[in-house]
């Protein structure tokens, strides 16, 4: 079984409790018609990013959004993980790992050429994970990036 699964407008009610988690967990205030506003084109394949659910899609344990850019450094299309949660209590079994392996491959048929994120400089176990899966500090620009 596949962990990511790209989410698709009638995946909108699994996602959106999953959004407002992460928000709550990271103080993000937002409600849910912003958060489903925000879903909607996602799901219904607007040119500017994606969502996929993580785990089974009929009872997901996680998502990540990821948003298209371009870059003249980077070679052409490239893409940064705008989010990225898995619940609490799955956490710690390399699921987030997986994830991050699989997106590159999961992202080839948009033309993506690098992966973008941010990291709290105060979170070393999510440094890890992210250098593990081939994630590098940029310290310049406070970014870290993987190049395909």
């Amino acid at each position: 079984m596949s962990t990511l699964q790209l989410a698709r407008p009638d995946d909108l009610d699994r996602l959106e409790p999953l959004v407002a988690a992460y928000h709550g967990f990271a103080g993000i205030e937002t409600g849910e018609d912003q958060r489903r506003a925000a879903l909607v084109p996602l799901l219904e394949g607007t040119p500017h990013g994606v969502a996929y659910l993580i785990g089974p899609r009929r009872a997901p344990v996680g998502y990540i959004v990821i948003s298209f850019g371009y870059s003249v450094e980077m070679g052409g299309i490239d893409g940064f993980i705008d989010e990225f949660f898995i619940r609490e209590r799955v956490r710690g079994r390399g699921m987030g790992t997986e994830v991050l392996l699989s997106l590159l491959p999961a992202l080839e048929s948009h033309g993506i050429k690098a992966l973008h994120l941010e990291v709290d400089r105060d979170n070393p176990r999510a440094r890890r994970l992210y250098e593990r899966a081939g994630f590098k500090p940029r310290e310049a620009f406070h970014l870290m990036t993987r190049i395909a």
